[in-house]
């Protein structure tokens, strides 16, 4: 890649990195969850999508650790908005489920979001958005591939780190 290419993703990781902060302090906002909101409202979304989880499987599909999601299903199971199942492929390890008070909470979510997303002055055209969409799917899953992870560890940098919490 070009250095050129380089500033230029670069760029695009910064504007991610401030659209999440603001994203995740306007969960808190809309949705009224606290200071979880956003982590709350990801392990619900997690579930409508993808069905019935365990703790492990939901916290491998973002990168948390897996006590912090147990953290936020404890939430959701002390709000009414998840519940345990028995998993038949495993006796301890049980599914995170939504309740129905989760399946409408989700979906007013949703709604919420939409109705606010679809007010905001943007001016991109469909084609625009969608390719802005597959570069950044892109990049996530670039980010995502182990050859990537194995670089980052293989950096000066990142041998320092990893000798630190030894």
């Amino acid at each position: 890649m070009a250095p050129c290419e380089a500033r230029l993703l670069d760029s695009i990781i910064g504007e991610v990195r401030s659209l999440f902060h603001l994203l995740r302090a306007s969960a808190v906002d809309l949705h009224g969850l606290g200071p979880s909101s956003a982590g709350l409202r990801g392990v619900l979304e997690s579930i409508a999508e993808n069905g019935p989880q365990t703790v492990p499987q939901i916290a491998r599909s973002r990168p948390v650790s897996r006590q912090h999601i147990q953290m936020l299903v404890n939430d959701l199971i002390q709000r009414g908005l998840v519940h345990l199942v028995d998993n038949p492929a495993h006796k301890r390890s049980r599914l995170v489920d939504l309740t129905e008070e989760g399946r409408l909470a989700h979906r007013r979510m949703r709604q919420i979001e939409e109705r606010l997303l679809s007010r905001l002055p943007i001016t991109a055209s469909e084609r625009e958005l969608q390719t802005t969409a597959s570069v950044l799917r892109q990049l996530r899953e670039a980010i995502g591939k182990p050859a990537w992870r194995e670089s980052v560890r293989n950096t000066s940098v990142g041998r320092k780190e990893r000798g630190k919490r030894s």
